[in-house]
């Protein structure tokens, strides 16, 4: 049995424009690392974490710790381990900060012990870090940081996913404005009720994206990324929105929206050399508004969670 793991998972983009909740996919190029050790102290311990973000290291206030300590509970194992993290995602940027540490904890202390639990068991234990990061069960940024490639949420009770097939051209170009966003307001922005007809029309854009996914109908997906709900009142929360995406759509974006909760606005593109040019005008778009930002151009990623030599 091994004594220590070190694995990465990637960013991930959550609700997907028309998804709010129920879709999600990893980027590639960003993500969280941790290094577990297995030793007899009894104890979990936490590391000081590097990386962007002021953290608790505190096992019972960290995601990492909290999942940690509920599968050793449920493997009947008296070990301590020693976590080591790097933060490779800024925490509050809407790409899935938090379920990144959530899924690579759950995934490398599952390999540290012969790989007992299956995928879907670990997306259910790197709930347990969304819980305590944003007080809800989510699975839209977990499922994909764990599993790799597009995912839906069908129901949480009970709990089913499904895998999605990626179009194989299939590009994201994701430009995060240093601004910040509460979570709590952006909740908080939500109407409680919608119309019945916004609904329809919502439903709509759902069942055209992932047709269009199943189908690689990249005219279609990009005619079904369209939200009626959520981004109206979230993207009044982004200094620069409607000036970004703007700029995206006139660069050949298919469509986009925000990432999460915000402030990271996504957009999809058919190859390498469309994601460029919208990273681009996405940039350019941020400089003439003086914002800072990050900017990132991934294929869509597949493989989820992995190990690191």
């Amino acid at each position: 049995m091994l004594t220590k793991v070190k694995a990465f998972a990637p960013a991930s983009v959550a609700n997907v424009s028309c998804g709010f909740d129920i879709l999600g996919f990893p980027i590639d190029n960003i993500g969280d690392t941790i290094e577990i050790e297995r030793n007899n102290t009894g104890k979990i311990t936490i590391n000081p974490i590097k990386g962007p973000g002021t953290l608790s290291t505190d096992p019972d206030k960290n995601v990492c710790g909290v999942i940690a300590k509920a599968m050793l509970k449920d493997l009947g194992k008296s070990d301590g381990i020693v976590i080591s993290l790097t933060k490779g995602i800024l925490p509050g940027s809407g790409l899935g900060s938090s379920a990144a540490s959530s899924a690579v904890t759950a995934f490398a202390v599952n390999a540290l012990y012969g790989n007992p639990f299956d995928g879907k068991k670990l997306v259910e234990y790197a709930m347990l870090g969304e819980e305590l990061a944003s007080g809800t069960k989510h699975a839209d940024n977990v499922a994909p940081a764990t599993l790799g490639g597009f995912i839906a949420i069908r129901s949480y009770d009970p709990f089913d996913l499904i895998n999605i097939p990626v179009p194989e051209n299939l590009y994201c170009a994701v430009i995060h404005p240093m601004v910040e966003v509460r979570t709590e307001l952006s909740r908080n922005v939500l109407k409680k009720n919608v119309p019945l007809k916004t609904a329809i029309k919502q439903w709509g854009n759902v069942a055209g994206l992932i047709a269009g996914l199943f189908s690689s109908d990249y005219n279609l997906i990009g005619r079904s990324l369209e939200d009626h709900i959520v981004e109206p009142v979230r993207s009044l929360l982004i200094s620069g929105y409607a000036e970004i995406r703007e700029a995206a759509k006139n660069a050949g974006a298919l469509g986009g929206g925000i990432s999460g909760s915000g402030p990271s606005i996504f957009n999809l593109c058919e190859g390498e050399e469309s994601a460029k040019a919208v990273a681009n005008a996405m940039a350019k778009a941020a400089d003439e508004l003086k914002l800072p930002y990050e900017v990132h151009v991934s294929k869509i990623s597949t493989t989820g969670c992995r190990f690191v030599e």
